[in-house]
C-alpha cells in the first residue's frame, strides 16, 4: 500500500520542472504518504568540500513557527543553574548523576544543553552523543550560562544544522499540517542561515540543488534563481 500511494505522489510532481518555493511547499502537502501528520523536510546540496576544514558550516537556528515537534530537552547544570533550566522547562536536569545516566544507556531526550563548567564531564559522552548529533557545542548556543534562554529557544523550535559527509545539509521545516505560509517562513529563515553561514572558502556555485519533501514522500526540486532572487528582493 506504501508503494502504491508513494507512486500516487509521484505522479503529482513534474519531474522536468524545478518549483518555486511556495509552489513547492503546498504541493508537499498533498504528496505526503502516511496516515500521521508527517515531518516536511528539505535537504540543500551545498558547492563545499567536507574533507577541508574551512569548509565546514555548523550551527543553529529558531524557526518562527517551531518544527510541531515536542521536544524533550536535558541540560547539565549545577546549583542555581540547574534551578534556572529546571524553571525554564528542562525535562531533565543534572550534573554527575546525569552523565552516568546517559553513559548507563539512558537516551530518552531529543536535545542536550550544558554549562560550560559541566563540560569537562559531558566530554565524556562524546562517543555517544556525537555520533546522534546530541552533543552540546558553543557554536549552535547549546554550551552557555544563560540556560534560560537555552532551553526556551530549543523548545520553541531552534534546530540544529551542519555540513554532512555528502555535502548536504538536512532539516525540518514543520508538518504536513502547517500552513503553507508558516512552512515558507521557516523555509526562509533556514535558508538565510545557510546564506550567512557561507564560508569564505566556498567556490563556485554555493546551492548546487534543493528539495523538499515529506517522511518518506518523494522529493521536490526547487528553483534555485528564484530562491536567490527572492532572497535579494527582501
Amino acid at each position: 500500500m506504501a508503494g502504491k500511494k508513494y507512486a500516487e505522489a509521484l505522479k503529482l510532481i513534474d519531474k522536468d520542472r524545478l518549483y518555486d518555493p511556495i509552489e513547492a511547499l503546498e504541493l508537499v502537502k498533498q504528496t505526503s504518504v502516511t496516515k500521521f501528520d508527517a515531518s516536511v523536510e528539505i535537504a540543500f546540496r551545498l558547492g563545499l568540500d567536507p574533507r577541508k576544514n574551512d569548509q565546514q558550516i555548523r550551527g543553529a537556528v529558531v524557526l518562527p513557527h517551531g518544527t510541531g515537534r515536542t521536544v524533550r530537552v536535558i541540560v547539565f547544570a549545577k546549583g542555581d543553574k540547574a534551578r534556572e533550566a529546571e524553571a525554564a522547562g528542562a525535562d531533565v536536569v543534572g550534573d554527575e548523576d546525569l552523565v552516568a545516566k546517559i553513559a548507563g544507556g539512558w537516551m530518552e531526550f531529543d536535545a542536550a544543553i550544558a554549562t560550560p563548567d559541566m563540560m569537562a564531564s559531558v566530554g565524556r559522552l562524546g562517543r555517544v552523543l556525537g555520533p546522534r548529533g546530541l552533543m552540546p557545542n558553543p557554536k549552535t548556543g547549546t554550551v552557555t550560562f544563560d540556560v534560560k534562554r537555552a532551553v526556551e529557544e530549543v523548545k520553541a523550535g531552534k534546530i540544529e544544522y551542519r555540513l554532512d559527509k555528502g555535502a548536504n545539509v538536512h532539516a525540518v521545516l514543520g508538518k504536513v499540517s502547517f500552513p503553507t505560509e508558516k512552512l515558507v517562513e521557516n523555509f526562509q529563515a533556514i535558508f538565510e542561515a545557510l546564506q550567512k553561514a557561507k564560508p569564505a572558502a566556498a567556490k563556485g556555485q554555493y546551492f548546487r540543488s534543493v528539495s523538499v519533501s515529506t517522511t518518506m514522500g518523494p522529493g521536490i526540486p526547487l528553483n534555485l534563481q528564484r530562491l536567490t532572487a527572492t532572497t535579494r528582493a527582501q
